[in-house]
């Protein structure tokens, strides 16, 4: 077992195994086995049968797919996507030396990521694959892609039409398809580039280059999906259809509701003007995150001002992740002690799960930070590089403060898209209507939402969606098929407070702030395993995994009824006394 080496967490691969090591790849939470090795290549090789049994008697999945050494053919390749796309992971492939389970993975994901990726994790792994450099460039090139639509008629209508391409809309449709490939589905995203937002900050620490967080729309949207590249405008729930900016309509069966939020720049007077110059940035837009690094590395002495706007906002501990690496750097420079570094909020307090404020109010004192809630950014002057806050003191009385920065990372204020707060699937605070636990819609039974743009009360992040989309999918199957919704979500999302380089405090909670941990360790612990996590496994996880259908830890509660309508408290609660 020591020649196991993880190439994502979705698998793993090994050099030959024995019988005696099923019990322990099924300890260690593998749930199928693949053998690559022909039987009687070499001496002393358990068969496949014998490895079959083991593997069944310790509750594993066991697939026998032999392949000649040097000789991997495309059938080969087809039939180990085929395997990967259908069992249940973790997975563990082996042969002889692992090489060969190695180049299958490669050559099976190389239609959809870069060769050289692909071959760089092979390396690091310790399989050096050069020789397939040629094949894997090929197959990347000759990738189909799902191609746009520019619009649709009146007499189109599917089985469910998706709306928004993003993290939510691919995870969706990908969890739908895996659960019932034969299901007519249309995604309707008008972008031609898909995001991966949580790298940003990163991208902003000089950690993760711009490029590696974007790819295109095609790549991700799933197989077996309709892309109708075009805007909603509106929804028309009681014919069950949408209506697109062009005029046209389409039908569905189901609908998903999952578009993002929108960036309200203008919301603070003459910010949108002052980004990118001026010494003004943030990282939640894409453009502007290699900008923020570039201003942290030339920062050597003044005034280093980090915002958090009201929430709801994505990624609630993003706004603070920015001050923590900014000031590891600056500390490592040594040029922190000439620099005063204010956290203004808008909230109360400093995270909105009290059990994770001790360990990040220790990262607030080292770095020598002030912090001052119930703060909210108001107006920028860029040139002058002055901002303008109003701030509420306890007894409800508010002033306004003026500041002079050296440097200004500075968070929006976000909604719902415009089309959806007119629409009559909002509320009040015009986010799209759910049940907290099934995410289906009160008023309408065949229309679900989750991501950003979802009025449950969870933290709004990626880490949410991955529990989301199967409870999603699994409902919406029930929907069609005349039962009633079963699947649970419990609220679950996930922030990793990045505190330091190397160091993440690993926060995942639920509804009222319950703490749902992953992994059994203390959750307030920085710790470096969660740094490996976040910087070099979430990318392959949402990627590889989330955009792929695979639900990697992410498998649904249910019911044996159909549960009545829940109200949950809020998960992550800026505004309430957490002892600070």
């Amino acid at each position: 077992m020591d020649t196991l080496k993880h190439l994502s967490p979705f698998i793993a691969v090994a050099a030959q195994l024995q019988p005696a090591d099923m019990g322990t790849l099924a300890a260690a939470g593998f749930r199928c086995v693949i053998n690559n090795r022909p039987d009687a290549e070499g001496e002393n090789q358990p068969s496949s049968a014998e490895m079959q049994a083991a593997a069944l008697a310790s509750g594993l999945q066991y697939h026998y797919l032999p392949v000649l050494s040097g000789q991997i053919s495309d059938e080969n390749i087809a039939a180990f996507t085929a395997l990967l796309n259908q069992v249940r992971g973790p997975v563990l492939a082996f042969c002889r030396t692992g090489t060969r389970s190695t180049s299958l993975w490669a050559l099976s994901e190389a239609h959809h990521l870069d060769p050289l990726a692909l071959l760089n994790t092979a390396r690091s792994n310790g399989y050096d694959l050069s020789g397939l450099a040629p094949r894997l460039e090929q197959r990347w090139q000759q990738a189909p892609v799902s191609q746009p639509q520019s619009s649709a008629s009146a007499t189109q209508r599917y089985d469910v039409v998706v709306v928004g391409g993003g993290a939510a809309g691919c995870a969706v449709t990908a969890s739908l398809l895996r659960r019932s490939p034969e299901l007519r589905i249309a995604v309707v995203e008008p972008r031609d580039q898909h995001y991966y937002q949580p790298g940003w900050t990163l991208v902003g620490a000089g950690i993760f280059e711009r490029a590696r967080t974007e790819r295109a729309m095609a790549r991700c949207i799933p197989n077996g999906a309709q892309w109708i590249r075009a805007a909603v405008a509106g929804f028309e729930p009681e014919k069950q259809c949408i209506v697109l900016e062009d005029g046209n309509r389409i039908g569905y069966r189901a609908l998903v509701v999952c578009p993002g939020l929108s960036l309200d720049w203008d919301a603070v007077e003459g910010l949108k003007e002052a980004l990118g110059k001026n010494g003004v940035t943030s990282n939640y837009q894409f453009e502007l995150a290699p900008y923020t690094w570039q201003l942290v590395q030339n920062l050597r002495r003044g005034l280093a001002l980090f915002t958090q706007p009201p929430m709801p906002i994505k990624c609630a501990g993003a706004p603070q992740k920015a001050l923590y690496l900014s000031c590891d750097w600056w500390r490592k420079e040594g040029v922190l002690k000439d620099i005063e570094v204010e956290f203004s909020s808008a909230g109360a307090v400093l995270f909105g799960v009290p059990t994770f404020v001790p360990p990040l109010m220790k990262y607030v004192e080292r770095y020598n930070a002030r912090l001052n809630f119930n703060t909210t950014l108001t107006a920028v002057d860029g040139p002058a590089q002055k901002a303008w806050f109003k701030q509420v003191n306890a007894a409800g009385n508010s002033q306004i403060i003026e500041k002079d920065f050296d440097f200004l990372h500075a968070v929006p204020s976000q909604h719902a898209p415009d089309f959806i707060r007119q629409s009559p699937l909002a509320n009040v605070d015009g986010w799209v209507e759910a049940d907290h636990e099934t995410l289906r819609h009160p008023r309408y039974g065949n229309i679900f939402s989750l991501g950003d743009v979802c009025a449950a009360p969870n933290a709004k992040t990626a880490a949410a969606v991955r529990k989301q989309a199967p409870v999603v999918a699994e409902n919406v199957i029930a929907v069609l098929t005349g039962k009633g919704p079963r699947a649970l979500y419990d609220g679950y999302g996930s922030c990793p407070l990045t505190v330091e380089r190397g160091k993440v405090v690993l926060a995942e909670f639920g509804y009222g702030g319950t703490l749902l941990p992953t992994f059994p360790l203390d959750p307030a612990v920085p710790r470096r395993l969660a740094w490996e996590l976040k910087v070099k496994m979430m990318p392959s996880i949402y990627f590889d995994m989330m955009l792929r259908g695979r639900e990697w830890l992410a498998e649904p509660k249910h019911l044996p009824h159909e549960p009545m309508p829940v109200e949950a408290t809020a998960a992550c609660n800026f505004e309430k006394d957490a002892g600070q």
